[in-house]
């Protein structure tokens, strides 16, 4: 459980920027680098994403998928065979940032996790940065996987953290797990707030009514990726943060409809 019971996203809803402007390339600055991070902030956001994960010698960097483009694999990679590759390590960019800046991390587990030593896998090695940026802005750690959520809350428990529920999973499952690990925020899918290519049958509540559960469960509700109509509904609802790509185009339609 968090030590404060301040809440995790104040704008209400707040602007999240995507690996920065957006997925991808956007106005020409590639997602989770420096320069899409600090476009993403003049843009408008109220707060960064950046996506980690870690090469085989123990460094954490700041890139979404598993491999580089050329199919090398980053846990098989040296932080120096991926910064010639254009990755960026996740300290320099934290450290690019101005200071209170929020920022989600989004703990990219990889299957190595599953058999590498403890010490060594992917939640223990953010762990200590944690602990230096916990003083320096608002933090939120998101990932797929419990487990590294729920160590990382042991060693350092004053983030906020939450869990990410995949593309139109049911929003009963990941509101309920969420609540049921004493979580601060579920992040889930905007397909999951309605019928969707998984479940189109009548089995979702409405989409307040949902919201309105993880809101009296304890849990702040954060949207990911809505374009603008999407995002107008979803503030609707009630959510508190919304994930979004395209920043620069995003932030303005979506303020414009509120």
């Amino acid at each position: 459980m968090r030590t404060t019971d301040r809440p995790v996203f104040t704008g209400r809803p707040s602007l999240v920027g995507h690996r920065g402007l957006g997925r991808g390339e956007v106005d020409g600055h590639r997602e989770n680098t420096v320069g899409s991070m600090l476009a993403a902030l003049a843009a408008g956001v109220d707060w960064l994403e950046v996506d980690l994960t870690r090469t085989t010698d123990g460094s954490l960097v700041a890139h979404h998928n598993p491999a580089l483009p050329d199919g090398r694999f980053l846990v098989d990679t040296t932080r120096a065979e991926a910064e010639a590759a254009g990755v960026v390590g996740l300290d320099v960019l934290l450290d690019a940032l101005p200071p209170g800046i929020p920022v989600d991390l989004d703990v990219k587990t990889v299957l190595e996790d599953a058999v590498d030593p403890a010490a060594g896998r992917t939640a223990a090695l953010l762990a200590p940065l944690l602990e230096r940026e916990e003083g320096r802005r608002p933090l939120l750690v998101t990932s797929f996987d419990p487990a590294a959520l729920l160590g990382l809350r042991e060693r350092v428990p004053a983030p906020a953290y939450g869990l990410i529920s995949w593309i139109d999973f049911p929003l009963r499952h990941a509101v309920a797990t969420a609540a049921g690990l004493d979580l601060d925020v579920v992040a889930v899918h905007l397909g999951s707030f309605g019928p969707n290519r998984v479940e189109p049958g009548p089995v979702h509540r409405p989409a307040r009514d949902s919201v309105a559960t993880a809101h009296d469960a304890g849990l702040e509700v954060l949207a990911w990726c809505p374009d603008p109509a999407a995002a107008r509904e979803l503030v609707a609802a009630g959510v508190d943060a919304l994930v979004l790509n395209d920043v620069p185009t995003a932030v303005p339609a979506v303020r414009a409809g509120w």
